[in-house]
């Protein structure tokens, strides 16, 4: 049986009443503000309402759940990762330009990613999202199932490698080389590393090498690859 209370799309309800305060608007940028600073954890309707400084019972004049907030909260972000204007007309420029906003709206909004874990609803923005990325993958593709793929294989990269600068960001640099650092020093660690069995990990090691900031060179590499299978148009 359909969930009558979120019956139609959250982007296709009525809005509600206005009052200064309380706006739809104002209700998705302050969930947006507290999973920023906080997480996504800390986002809640009561808390909502107390930055708003208004009755959590008011916030459901213009959302019928929690549910209807993440959806806009992520269809808001995705407006973020659009490029405006025409897309390049090659198209490798135009998924460069697409993938650097996608990680740097990723590394902002660190909280997307969780939850896109949840599956929330697409709404008009990410459906504009998904149809840039696919026209910038038609300039060099011309069937549907091999542009998803070339956009899905980009995507992964995308969020492989933000998701370990989050991490990194987390822990900080600092951090990364104390554990390197601690590892490197563990005794059973260096009596391995002069045994010859790793020749390539050792030099890393001896170097210090903890992390290189090889996003460009990554997704550059990927494209090649892409473009090598189906060529130039």
């Amino acid at each position: 049986m359909a969930d009558v209370s979120r019956s139609g799309d959250v982007w296709t309800r009525p809005r509600g009443g206005r009052r200064p305060k309380l706006t739809r608007e104002a209700i998705i940028e302050t969930a947006i503000n507290i999973a920023d600073a906080e997480g996504l954890e800390a986002v809640s309707i009561r808390r909502i309402a107390s930055e708003l400084g208004v009755r959590a019972m008011s916030l459901y004049t213009h959302i019928a759940a929690k549910q209807d907030i993440l959806d806009l909260m992520y269809d808001q972000v995705a407006e973020e990762v659009l490029l405006e204007g025409e897309l390049p007309d090659d198209w490798r420029e135009a998924m460069l330009r697409i993938t650097r906003r996608e990680r740097e709206v990723g590394l902002r909004h660190p909280w997307m990613f969780e939850l896109s874990r949840l599956a929330p609803r697409v709404g008009p923005n990410g459906l504009r999202h998904a149809e840039q990325s696919l026209a910038a993958a038609s300039r060099l593709a011309d069937d549907p199932e091999s542009m998803l793929a070339i956009i899905t294989t980009v995507d992964y990269y995308m969020l492989g490698y933000t998701l370990r600068e989050q991490h990194v960001r987390e822990a900080g640099m600092d951090g990364m080389q104390r554990a390197q650092t601690s590892l490197v020093e563990q005794e059973y660690v260096r009596i391995l590393m002069e045994t010859g069995e790793f020749p390539h990990l050792k030099p890393l090691f001896d170097r210090g090498i903890v992390i290189q900031d090889d996003f460009e060179q990554g997704l550059n590499w990927l494209l090649d690859g892409i473009e090598h299978k189906y060529g130039r148009k």
